[in-house]
């Protein structure tokens, strides 16, 4: 129910009649509106404010009550908590949901890989993007307001057709979301089918170079791609615990001397996590000194990774402390949601920061911290948050704390991206005794409510 911002001094918001089975409309059914100020939130140092928003920037944050609004916009924020909106620097939306018609069994990230390949050659543009669009209409109700989505290219038929649905998605939920695009180029993939996805309108040049036959040469050939078209890359690196097939030191090599601002990222880096300190303090050393961020992505590592081990079986994950300590810019996200890589998934952020508190030993400010400022820093995004001068791209979250968040994942939230609210959830109270008859319980019979409440 998206009703919680009101014209300043009208009334509380109603708890209007909804029809039992009536679903929140998708965020991009919801014209954004604007906002002028979130009055009596709380901020995680613990004040109640009011911060006010220009545009698609916040001006100021004020003890509550302290002042006029600077419009008529206002959300009441009492009982929620106000943090910077998650985003996901790490999706797969062409591949998302696919689970239900692939269905493998557990398996690893070979496995996996065949399993997608075999069903990619059945589906088209318009199966693609009816996934993609509801992934990332999951990923704004939960609270996201920016995605970088990896995409594959395809050998048979419209090679492109994974780009185009994605382009598709980006254009329908431009007033709710920033998507970033990243193709998938696999060593089989000629070197103009990459310049024709990026004409089509992906952003970076993306890939998996540890798994091809020849990891240098193919790291080497997909930078070149990059530096020729003038974007920036996004590569899976190094996504396996044993062997020597790594791909970190050819890539860092390669990108050390680009520009300051060029986008370089590193998604995986499951290997560094199973070298001993010296490696990971070089692997820092390397990446840091490059300007390469790293992207961790505890679910789907966690499924696919270390499943040959029946002793002390890894975690998948890179030593994210130890990279931070180093000086590396690190994010975090979900990368495959209810598909043949990672059968399970809330394209949700709190569950991320959920998942590298208990896995990767993360306290909850550093965990909250990776899928919000890290993964804006990795996307090359500007700051946001509720401080003055940042983008207002805000998560609203009723909870008195982040430890609520990220132990509850409570469900009401309001979203605003770009100063404008994209989409507002409330939980709903049912009387579960409504709809039972009355001979179940030989009493009088039941009635219906007329409406369903908002909880308090």
């Amino acid at each position: 129910m998206d009703t919680l911002t009101r014209p300043r001094a009208a009334t509380a918001p109603s708890e209007a009649a909804q029809a039992p089975g009536d679903t929140p409309p998708a965020p991009d059914e919801i014209t954004p509106r604007r906002v002028d100020r979130i009055a009596g939130v709380r901020l995680l140092d613990g004040r109640v404010v009011d911060v006010d928003i220009d545009g698609d920037s916040v001006l100021a944050v004020s003890s509550a009550g302290d002042s006029e609004a600077p419009g008529p916009a206002v959300i009441d924020g009492r009982g929620f908590l106000a943090l910077t909106a998650p985003a996901e620097p790490h999706a797969h939306l062409d591949k998302a949901l696919s689970w239900g018609a692939t269905r493998p069994p557990g398996c690893d990230l070979g496995a996996a890989i065949d399993a997608w390949r075999a069903f990619a050659v059945t589906v088209d543009q318009d199966e693609i993007h009816a996934r993609a669009l509801a992934a990332a209409r999951r990923l704004v109700a939960n609270g996201t307001t920016a995605v970088r989505s990896h995409v594959d290219l395809h050998s048979e038929g419209d090679p492109l057709r994974g780009v185009r649905a994605l382009v598709r998605v980006r254009d329908e939920l431009a007033s709710v979301l920033d998507l970033q695009i990243a193709v998938m180029v696999r060593d089989e993939d000629p070197a103009d089918r990459a310049r024709d996805a990026i004409a089509a309108g992906a952003d970076l040049i993306g890939g998996a170079p540890h798994i091809a036959p020849d990891t240098a040469a193919e790291t080497h050939r997909l930078i070149d791609l990059a530096e020729e078209l003038g974007v920036g890359v996004d590569l899976h690196v190094d996504e396996f615990l044993d062997g020597d097939h790594g791909m970190l030191t050819a890539f860092t090599d390669r990108v050390a001397s680009w520009e300051e601002g060029r986008v370089r990222t590193a998604g995986h880096c499951c290997r560094i996590g199973a070298m001993d300190a010296t490696g990971q303090a070089d692997a820092a050393t390397a990446l840091s000194g490059a300007g390469v961020g790293v992207v961790t992505l505890p679910v789907t590592n966690l499924y696919l990774q270390g499943r040959a081990e029946c002793t002390s079986t890894p975690r998948g994950l890179p030593p994210v402390r130890a990279l931070l300590d180093g000086g590396v810019t690190v994010a975090a996200g979900a990368d495959n949601v209810r598909d043949p890589f990672n059968p399970v998934g809330r394209s949700d952020a709190i569950e991320t920061a959920m998942l590298l508190v208990v896995a990767a030993h993360m306290d909850m400010d550093t965990a909250w911290h990776l899928v919000t400022e890290g993964a804006r820093e990795v996307m090359g995004l500007p700051p946001a948050g509720p401080a003055p001068g940042r983008r207002a791209d805000l998560l609203l979250v009723r909870a008195s704390g982040l430890d609520d968040v990220i132990a509850d994942a409570p469900a009401d939230r309001i979203v605003v991206r770009a100063g404008r609210v994209v989409s507002a959830r409330a939980t709903l109270v049912v009387d579960p005794f409504a709809t039972q008859s009355a001979t179940q319980f030989d009493t009088q019979p039941a009635t219906r409510p007329s409406h369903l409440k908002e909880a308090p």
